[in-house]
């Protein structure tokens, strides 16, 4: 009987050393773009890679400028066509622009707000037994405030009724707070007080809100201190890039691709000086832990105008709820003795985003509440 071949088992070196070859060339590739890319030292620092600034450097680094266009393409494409801006923003009114955040509160999200109010006692309760005055300033959200423009879109009920019910509350707790609400509200009368194209307030909404927050403020201090302030255009308008159409990936768009850009005129506020040797402001007594709202449109120096005295301005970007004043507690030992009040200042729709890493750690140290505050 002839002996049966035993049957050859393929080889898959040839694969093996075609994908070992794919690795190595993207591995080239990699390198390559690294090294032409103009990554600084500082951006990948040891601390950078804690909150993930470094992480985000390299991949910006990685990502060829072929995909960014395509994507810059697509997305102009999905906006011209079906008038899509992806899935943080949504258009109303032509040329308004809005976060959908502010809509809608996030699925998924639950008991954020119940937890905000404690770590919110918590945190006044901590700076008024160190005999600081606090002054609470939600921001409404432009969905709120220009609900003009919304043109079909509305705010969720859930979201509608929140400001209130959180502004219910520190009333009910005695926690002082400025109503921007009532502030900012307007006719068609009166200028938007929000850009078309931005979360943030323009410079007429920026006023209207440090005046607010400036009367709310002057009950808990000494009165208006007689520091003067000078103010000035700075050149001409310039067109103002609207965070809403970055965030919609159009940045880099033709024009005629994405929502128009509006023209902001610069104004610079600042401490009117004498010049002379011994010309020092006064003691700080306002430390300002904002969110981006308190970075923008001069917000801290008009502020500071109405109080007649510079404002310590700690605001951070992305400071959501609590970030600028975990971050300025952060450095308690550096603020100045004569400080007496902080005014804590978040976007209204903070109230409702998930609980951050920092606000987790701190609630878990809190005692279980003896009282249900939801509402």
């Amino acid at each position: 009987m002839a002996e049966q071949a035993t049957p050859v088992t393929p080889s898959h070196r040839g694969y093996t050393a075609a994908v070992i070859g794919l690795l190595l060339l993207a591995q080239a590739c990699g390198l390559w773009l690294l090294f032409n890319s103009k990554l600084d030292a500082a951006q990948l620092q040891p601390a950078a890679w804690f909150d993930g600034e470094a992480g985000k450097a390299l991949g910006d680094a990685l990502q060829p400028e072929l995909q960014k266009n395509a994507d810059t393409l697509s997305a102009a494409v999905r906006y011209r066509l079906l008038g899509d801006l992806g899935d943080q923003v949504v258009q109303g009114c032509p040329g308004w622009l809005f976060y959908r955040d502010g809509l809608r509160a996030q699925a998924g999200v639950k008991g954020a707000y119940e937890a905000r109010l404690r770590l919110m006692q918590h945190w006044v309760g901590q700076l008024r037994s160190q005999g600081l005055q606090v002054l609470l300033v939600a921001v409404p959200d432009k969905s709120r405030i220009e609900s003009q423009a919304l043109c079909g879109l509305q705010q969720s009920p859930q979201l509608q009724a929140r400001l209130g019910q959180w502004q219910a509350s520190l009333a009910s707790l005695g926690v002082p707070y400025a109503d921007l609400a009532a502030a900012l509200a307007h006719d068609a009368q009166t200028p938007p007080q929000f850009f078309r194209t931005d979360v943030h307030l323009n410079a007429d909404g920026a006023q209207r809100a440090a005046d607010a927050v400036a009367a709310s403020a002057l009950t808990l201090l000494d009165g208006k201190r007689d520091q003067l302030f000078t103010s000035s255009q700075v050149g001409a308008a310039q067109p103002r890039m609207g965070d809403l159409i970055v965030l919609a990936g159009l940045e880099h768009a033709a024009s005629a691709w994405r929502p128009a850009v509006e023209d902001e005129h610069p104004q610079q506020i600042q401490v009117q000086r004498g010049g002379g040797l011994l010309d020092d402001t006064p003691p700080v007594q306002v430390l300002l832990a904002g969110s981006s709202n308190g970075r923008r449109s001069a917000f801290a120096e008009r502020l500071g105008r109405n109080l007649g005295q510079q404002v310590w301005n700690q605001s951070l970007d992305g400071g959501q709820f609590s970030g600028a004043l975990l971050a300025a507690l952060g450095k308690r030992e550096r603020w100045p003795a004569s400080l007496k009040l902080v005014i804590w200042e978040f976007s209204e729709s903070a109230l409702s985003l998930p609980l951050t890493a920092d606000e987790r750690a701190v609630l878990a140290t809190l005692p279980e509440p003896q009282a249900d505050h939801a509402l």
